[in-house]
């Protein structure tokens, strides 16, 4: 798979994340229509405050923006109608890009996303 400039390689992904406006509107669409049936709802956006996080670095953005922008895809690796199996690919993407840049995403940026959580509609909208 190849990568561009932002260091990620998620083809459709990595060309979605190069626009951040249009990875914040896609996100909170697909996010409320799915967030019921994803396990990794928290961790996502943990990840999604970091990615759009003014204190967060170029380079950390560019990998969480990528993560994110795989998951708005409505076609990836397995397609995320399918029941259980649907969203582990998604899973593993933003797992990895997590794990890539844990240091960078704060209490903070995990509670808000407990926050956003618990409110049931994101502050964001």
């Amino acid at each position: 798979m190849a990568t561009s400039d932002t260091g990620v390689g998620f083809g459709p992904a990595d060309r979605l994340a190069q626009d951040p406006e249009s990875v914040r509107r896609r996100f909170w669409i697909k996010f409320k229509r799915v967030v019921a049936r994803l396990p990794f709802a928290e961790d996502l956006l943990a990840a999604y405050y970091c990615a759009f996080d003014r204190q967060t670095p170029r380079h950390v953005q560019a990998a969480l923006l990528g993560a994110i922008a795989y998951f708005i895809l409505p076609f990836d690796f397995i397609p995320d109608m399918l029941p259980v199996l649907g969203f582990t690919d998604d899973a593993a993407v933003l797992a990895t890009a997590i794990r890539m840049v844990a240091s960078h995403i704060t209490p903070e940026h995990r509670e808000a996303a407990r926050a956003a959580l618990k409110r049931g509609v994101p502050a964001e909208e």
